[in-house]
């Protein structure tokens, strides 16, 4: 329960209000008084609070009422109703109408005290339980197409050893993720996962980051501090943009692969370490260590298991599912409710180059939606938030001309490419596009290609 939470009392006796504001206030709690239902209904859609306690007869507008209006309107947080003349039907219709709890007067401070803390036990569970929901669905990995059916393939042999891999790809493909993956897949699943990017931490300070360090070792080091690989202990640690770490570290890197101990900044001995080790550069790791940026032997401890994530522009088929992903996740965060995206949207965003890859493509989602009018993401939407200058592809045959232009130029290529490699068999091309026979044939129309004519020349009529 909250140290300190802020309740709406609604009573029209001001006895009761001032005694009831009281108990709270002096238990620790926040009370603002309301004497009437409809001055209640603009505080609630106003403010705050965690919980609402209110009478159900009152003059006018009854308790039971408002109680449906709060619901209604969206308000979320618990009601609990009090009355001096319950009766069991009045319960039970509190209770349908969303009512946590039904108190009869008069109430004794503690069970009124009980109630409350129960109530808000209750909500802060409810709230972890979607925060949860919402990291997890962060963690995720979302493909559809056969370049990320390759990689996660890869991803379930691996993960259930103990080898070292090292995740490859530009910046935005979702490395960490992946190591995420690997980590929850693994053994070590109930232990930590700590990450560690090692291009984002000074070299003066990587060593106590990595390893930790004692109390009084260097000025400003106060206490004791637990480094990364202590804290990944029978876990698993994450070490991105490793291609960035200092050769000064790399030396002290590779002892611990080694050695399987770490010794803190100032410390006295070895502590042994558990740890099995991730990396992830976007970096090419072979060209580094022939320019002597990177240490050949380090090379070799990391690079047991490469992992290559294609970039967004090779798995383009993946765009819709991540589309749909990331907008219930911006929806379930926001609270907004859901905007669909057209085909004629999807195909414009399957035909962005995304120099950001998937981190882009989350951005632009949530920008989308922001921008969206009348509760719809249409083309003009998509031209306005695109980035000024950027071209919906990288091919040249449709870099140019307005964004429907393009989107038709972009799908056009993509169909002759499928029944170049088909062979002009329709149904194979249909299948390997995701899309009914039909609907291939109807496409093909408005772009003006001829199917049946090149089922002739290919020998399939």
């Amino acid at each position: 329960m909250p140290t300190k939470a802020h309740l709406l009392i609604v009573d029209d006796e001001a006895n009761t209000l001032a005694s009831l504001a009281r108990a709270f206030r002096l238990a620790g709690h926040e009370a603002t008084v309301c004497d009437n239902p409809a001055k209640a209904m603009e505080l609630a859609k106003t403010q705050k609070f965690d919980l609402i306690l209110s009478d159900v007869r009152m003059p006018g507008k009854d308790g039971l009422t408002l109680l449906e209006e709060l619901k209604a309107q969206g308000v979320t947080a618990p009601v609990v109703m009090m009355s001096g003349q319950a009766d069991i039907e009045m319960a039970v219709r509190a209770t349908r109408l969303g009512a946590l709890d039904f108190l009869e007067k008069p109430i004794s401070t503690e069970k009124l005290l009980l109630t409350v803390e129960n109530a808000l036990k209750l909500q802060r569970l409810e709230s972890e339980n979607r925060q949860l929901k919402q990291r997890l669905g962060k963690h995720e990995v979302v493909w559809q197409g056969a370049a990320m059916q390759r990689v996660m393939a890869q991803v379930a042999r691996v993960a259930a050893s103990e080898t070292r891999v090292c995740i490859l790809g530009e910046t935005g493909t979702g490395k960490e993720l992946v190591a995420r993956t690997i980590h929850e897949r693994s053994g070590r699943a109930g232990g930590a996962f700590v990450t560690l990017n090692c291009a984002a931490v000074p070299a003066e300070l990587i060593e106590s980051e990595l390893f930790g360090h004692e109390k009084g070792s260097f000025t400003g080091a106060a206490g004791r501090h637990i480094g990364k690989f202590e804290q990944a202990d029978h876990g698993t640690i994450f070490l991105d943009e490793i291609g960035d770490m200092p050769l000064a570290m790399q030396a002290k890197l590779l002892r611990v692969l080694e050695e399987g101990e770490v010794e803190r900044v100032g410390g006295e001995k070895p502590v042994s370490v558990d740890v099995r080790v991730v990396v992830a550069t976007h970096r090419d790791l072979e060209a580094r260590v022939r320019e002597e940026k990177f240490r050949q032997d380090l090379f070799h401890r990391i690079y047991v298991f490469p992992l290559v994530l294609p970039p967004l522009r090779e798995r383009r088929r993946d765009i819709p599912a991540l589309v749909a992903h990331f907008a219930a996740q911006v929806s379930a965060q926001n609270g907004w409710k859901p905007v669909p995206f057209s085909e004629e949207v999807m195909a414009a965003l399957q035909a962005h180059a995304w120099p950001g890859n998937v981190r882009e493509l989350r951005n632009m989602v949530e920008r989308l939606m922001l921008l969206a009018t009348d509760g719809q993401v249409d083309l003009a939407t998509v031209e306005m938030a695109l980035p000024k200058g950027a071209s919906v592809a990288a091919s040249s045959t449709f870099s140019s001309g307005a964004l429907t232009e393009r989107v038709d130029a972009f799908e056009r290529e993509v169909i002759l490419a499928e029944l170049k490699r088909s062979h002009s068999n329709v149904s194979l091309a249909a299948k390997a596009l995701g899309l009914e026979r039909s609907h291939l044939y109807k496409k093909a129309e408005q772009l003006g290609i001829d199917l049946r004519a090149m089922r002739r020349e290919s020998g399939h009529e």
